[in-house]
């Protein structure tokens, strides 16, 4: 067993037990399985990590409350959770915001601290605080030597399949279809390590230069209640006049130059500062993603089907569902060799199965485009569509109780959303704003 320098202590100390005996079942009375898993990580690590148990219950990467209100939002919902724990059990739902949390908690909410991630080789992880300060791969814990800070590995056995994380490395996930995915021929099962093959597109010039998630995202911002105001800024580390005020974590000035010191070997970045006129001549209060986003995540239409029936045939094409629950069903009950599964997915909140498979399917996947809107600040910002989202259900008698519930989302669902695919803003930028203003002109006509 691998421990760091920081860990070289008794199984027992985090793990309880009976440290005193050879034999396994008294050895094993007490035993915590997952120390670092919510519901028990105070009094593991919170014995040493007081302040950082603490904070990680109020931050949005543990509650989820930002992604689980704009859903239920658009369904109906008219007031907030404060965890996606709080989210209502629906095994019968009566309306169409109790479909969509079902949705949730048996399809959508695959990456949280409570649950081990799918299974696929480069997405299941640990619980609690290992999910991002151990290492797992193919489902399995590597070492037992914890990472003060979180590589990309761990980033994206949550950040995968079209959400950011993905595109800073330039993936974006192929269709379902079988007849969209490549190779077509193949001796082998195809090697899905994030659960759907994916197209090699450009990375983030960030991630091309050797920078890691961890090097621009804090602690603070990822495992604290602050994560709002402690987000980092493309003007805090480019901008001359923000850098002259304060230099931000990670950014130094070497031989009368300003540089940035990214991953475990602190290597020396130069910084390219905002010298181009296009960011004093334009009057208008723009993100910086609107010119410099190389391309985006728009799947347009997405529907989800959930259907109680036994009856697969109609998904013989379809059977990959970037999901491990309902592609294994699919693979096993379209198979006539093998014997039936039900149909049924667990609660990934409780743990518990639940009659329906929740299908995915889309209507139009796209990179191309990059849309913009004004936020709520009027700032010109990119957009993709989030919530364009289209429910239904059918029964184990194959009676249609929902069909095609949209959500209540304006604007065909689009949502502010920062592409993590920067690079020059090239020749085509001022066309995309045109194009913009043009939209905006013929709307207010």
């Amino acid at each position: 067993m691998d421990l760091d320098l920081n860990h070289q202590v008794a199984c027992s100390v985090c793990h309880k037990g009976n440290d005193t005996t050879g034999d396994k079942s008294l050895a094993h009375t007490g035993l915590i399985a997952q120390p670092s898993h919510p519901e028990t990580m105070a009094e593991s690590c919170g014995k040493c990590h007081q302040e950082q148990v603490s904070n990680i219950h109020q931050a949005g990467h543990f509650t989820l409350k930002n992604e689980v209100n704009m859903v239920r939002r658009s369904f109906g919902a008219t007031t907030d959770l404060q965890s996606l724990t709080d989210i209502p059990e629906s095994a019968l739902p009566k309306d169409p915001l109790a479909l969509a949390d079902d949705l949730l908690r048996r399809r959508c909410l695959r990456c949280h601290l409570y649950y081990q991630g799918d299974n696929y080789p480069a997405v299941s992880h640990g619980t609690g605080c290992a999910a991002c300060h151990l290492d797992f791969q193919n489902g399995r814990l590597t070492s037992h030597s914890f990472l003060a800070r979180p590589g990309d590995r761990q980033c994206l056995s949550c950040h995968y399949g079209n959400r950011v994380g993905f595109d800073y490395y330039g993936r974006f996930e192929h269709d379902l279809n079988v007849e969209y995915r490549t190779p077509y021929t193949t001796k082998e099962e195809h090697f899905r390590p994030y659960g759907v093959e994916y197209h090699q597109l450009a990375a983030d010039i960030h991630q091309q230069r050797g920078l890691t998630c961890t090097d621009c995202h804090s602690g603070r911002e990822l495992m604290t209640k602050d994560s709002a105001t402690s987000r980092p800024s493309c003007a805090g580390c480019h901008d001359q006049v923000e850098l002259a005020k304060q230099l931000p974590q990670g950014v130094k000035m070497s031989n009368g130059k300003h540089v940035f010191l990214a991953g475990k070997e602190q290597k020396e970045h130069p910084l390219p500062l905002m010298t181009d006129p296009a960011h004093t001549t334009i009057n208008e209060k723009i993100s910086c993603q609107a010119c410099h986003a190389q391309w985006t995540f728009n799947d347009f239409g997405k529907y989800f089907l959930r259907s109680d029936l036994d009856d697969f045939d109609a998904w013989d094409r379809l059977t990959t569902q970037g999901s491990s629950e309902v592609s294994a069903i699919l693979e096993n009950n379209t198979d006539p060799a093998r014997p039936e599964m039900e149909p049924a997915m667990i609660d990934k909140i409780h743990f518990r199965k639940q009659n329906g498979l929740w299908y995915k399917g889309f209507g139009v996947r796209r990179w191309e485009t990059i849309f913009l809107a004004k936020d709520q600040n009027g700032t010109i910002t990119t957009v993709r569509p989030l919530l364009d989202y289209s429910l239904s259900w059918i029964d184990a008698e194959g009676r249609v109780k929902f069909d095609n519930q949209t959500s209540r989302a304006d604007n065909r669902g689009m949502q502010p959303y920062t592409p993590h695919t920067t690079g020059k803003a090239g020749l085509l930028y001022m066309q995309r704003l045109r194009e913009f203003h043009l939209q905006e002109h013929s709307r207010k006509d």
